[in-house]
């Protein structure tokens, strides 16, 4: 924390606490990058493979088929995922054919619990039976 005053340039980033983060882009504007915070549900920052809830940094991170699975569930932003678009998004085309229903499901359990530990009020991964699964992201 400085206790002077400091000139902000073009590019500049200010972040408030852990909720707002603006970037500064001229004397008269600035542009929000994000908003997060308590209860305000889960983010990826994919440029550096880190996972978010509520705010939270999810620590130890989730293993590369979990993160797989929950961006390609962010991606679809709430729309039903099938097991095949899971199977060819997570798993390498050569290992995709031996790929079972209960390794799926493992996959899935695995990343629900992994969210839970941090946010064990919301169920973020719902099951849509016969169809597959989606992303409540509140």
């Amino acid at each position: 924390m400085r206790d002077k005053p400091h000139r902000l340039k073009d590019g500049d980033e200010i972040q408030i606490a852990l909720c707002v983060r603006i970037g500064f882009v001229g004397a008269d504007a600035t542009l929000p990058l994000e908003l997060t915070g308590p209860n305000r549900g889960l983010r990826i920052d994919t440029a550096a493979k880190r996972v978010f809830i509520g705010g939270h940094e999810m620590i130890p991170p989730l293993s590369v088929a979990q993160y797989m699975l929950l961006e390609l569930l962010l991606d679809h932003k709430g729309k039903v995922v099938s097991r095949d678009e899971i199977v060819t998004a997570v798993w390498a085309e050569d290992e995709a054919l031996g790929v079972s229903e209960q390794a799926i499901d493992a996959l899935v359990r695995r990343l629900r619990e992994r969210i839970a530990a941090i946010d064990p009020d919301h169920d973020y991964v719902v099951t849509v039976r016969g169809h597959g699964f989606r992303l409540d992201n509140r």
